[in-house]
Parts: structure tokens; sequence; C-alpha cells
């Protein structure tokens, strides 16, 4: 049986170690691991869970697409939908992310997105932007 572990310290140096072995079992250390659907890496970042939950949730919406698209569901269940359906995706153990600037932007970037194609192009009457 082949165990692992992940060891986290702020010294890059500590814990060298890359096996360890107890009681005739071996034990693989790693660097990040798949944790009740989540990714955890030793450094703590959260750069690449976020990469993989956008594209989830890209494909989520394009996967309900058509309903998005549909001038017979109202605006809001249109928003119920996004809401139930493709925000809990990306926003899956985000209790956990410690958000940089660039992160906090991408999720909203994709948010807005994703908002724009449910609601359609608009112009502003005033500044006459789209």
């Amino acid at each position: 049986m082949c165990s692992k572990y992940m060891f986290m310290s702020r010294d890059q140096n500590a814990g060298r170690i890359h096996s360890m072995k107890m009681d005739n079992s071996s034990t693989e250390r790693v660097e990040e691991f798949k944790y009740l659907g989540t990714t955890v890496t030793n450094q703590n970042s959260v750069q690449e869970e976020i990469k993989c939950r956008l594209k989830l949730g890209n494909a989520f919406y394009y996967s309900v697409q058509n309903l998005f698209s549909s001038s017979l569901l109202s605006k809001t269940l249109k928003i119920k939908t996004y809401r139930t359906i493709i925000l809990p995706v990306v926003l899956y153990g985000c209790e956990t992310w410690s958000l940089t600037v660039r992160e906090e932007r991408r999720l909203r970037v994709f948010e807005n997105r994703a908002l724009r194609r449910v609601f359609g192009s608009k112009r502003d009457e005033v500044t006459g932007e789209w």
C-alpha cells in the first residue's frame, strides 16, 4: 500500500525527504493533491484551482447555453439558473482561497462575461458605450 503526504513550510529547504517508510508501507511526498474535488498545494496557491474552476464553469455554461439564449425564459429565471448551476461549480471550495487582486479580477471577468451572455449587449443611453 502506498500512501502520500504533503509537507508545508515557509522554508523551501525543509523536509527534503521524498519518501518515508513505516511498517513496510511506502509513503510518497507530493507537492499537491486532490481533496474533496479541490486541489491543495504545498504553497497554498489557488491559481491552478481557479483556472480549473473557471474552465468547469465555462463547460457548464455551454451545456445550458440554449437556455440562456432562449427568448422564452425570463431574465429572472436565467439568473436563477446561473446562480444554481454555474456559480456553485466555479466557487466550490472558495472558502479556503486566499485571493490576490489578479484572481479576484479573473473571477469578476468570468461573472461579467456570463451575465453579459444572459442579458445580451446593452447600449448606455447617456455615454453611448456598449
